[in-house]
């Protein structure tokens, strides 16, 4: 797929274009050296605390085999606060929204993650790695570079120890939010006045009709849930337990591969910021267990046994 990779000064990744990119897979820690991930592929970082369905590698494709896939929408941004169209305009978090991902680390926070995927937009990777921090196992997220061989040699680690107390994040603007072109950075008043109260309710909620020069919601499914399936999917029936940060649409679009929702149901769906979902991955199906609950309340466990022993061990490492 060519398509041009994103440029990165630190956190603060400028979105260049989600057009002309060229993808070769995702850069990986291993053993010393970094690695390629490739779509069937997986990490091989260990986890001395893992969860029982991650314990037989050479099986681990088996139906008997169970993942935790957590999906959620990044903290309120600032230009939420605004009331503004965001799009694919890279804004960061307001002190609300690093709350709100803070506050989702520890929702999710006896959970097991073994790998983090983020779309290519700040608002997402800032709330994926405030998340993090509130996470009982303590690893530290760690963002792969494959951008150029320079950025490969300058990231590589060379300590095997850190490296298991580390978890690849890999950003990918297939998960962007949805392009909301000539709206991006007007008001809803603004573009009311501009364009019309009922076309402006026409391109919000419609399924396949695009603002000028934007995506609509199914030019988004398209890259998004395509994307979820050739990368995603496979690190799930592999055994790994992920976490998606991503945004509204981008999320919206995979919850409806998920659940199989028709295009009338997924126009209606609503997604809070910072409100961690839970699916589960068993059996070649994905289970949806809601929200999970605070880190002092049982419930969450009670959905699998898988969940409860890795608590348990979480339990007994810490205490």
């Amino acid at each position: 797929m060519n398509l041009e990779m994103f440029r990165r000064d630190g956190l603060q990744k400028v979105l260049k274009s989600i057009l002309n990119c060229q993808r070769t897979g995702v850069m990986g820690l291993a053993r010393g050296i970094l690695v390629e991930f490739k779509p069937s592929a997986s990490p091989t970082l260990v986890d001395p605390v893992s969860s029982p369905s991650n314990n037989n590698t050479s099986d681990s494709k088996k139906k008997s085999s169970e993942a935790a896939l957590i999906l959620v929408r990044h903290g309120e941004s600032l230009w939420n606060e605004k009331n503004l169209f965001t799009g694919c305009v890279d804004v960061p978090l307001t002190k609300k929204g690093v709350e709100e991902a803070i506050e989702a680390g520890k929702r999710i926070s006896n959970i097991p993650v073994d790998m983090i995927y983020t779309s290519a937009l700040i608002r997402a990777q800032m709330t994926a790695m405030l998340a993090m921090t509130q996470h009982r196992r303590k690893k530290v997220p760690i963002i792969m570079h494959n951008e150029s061989e320079q950025a490969r040699s300058w990231s590589q680690i060379f300590s095997e120890d850190t490296m298991k107390q580390s978890i690849p994040v890999i950003t990918a603007w297939q998960l962007n939010e949805r392009m909301y072109g000539e709206l991006q950075g007007l008001n809803k008043q603004e573009t009311a006045d501009r364009y019309g109260k009922e076309q402006v309710h026409v391109w919000r909620r419609s399924y396949d009709i695009p603002p000028p020069n934007g995506e609509s919601l199914e030019m988004c499914a398209e890259r998004a849930v395509a994307y979820f399936r050739d990368q995603i999917e496979p690190q799930l029936q592999a055994g790994k337990n992920v976490m998606i940060a991503a945004h509204g649409n981008s999320l919206r679009s995979i919850i409806m591969y998920l659940d199989k929702l028709t295009s009338q149901e997924v126009i209606s769906l609503e997604l809070s910021t910072g409100i961690p979902m839970l699916y589960i991955f068993k059996e070649g199906k994905f289970i949806r267990r809601g929200s999970p609950v605070g880190p002092t309340e049982a419930g969450v466990y009670a959905y699998t046994r898988t969940l409860a022993q890795y608590r348990q061990k979480l339990d007994e490492m810490l205490h």
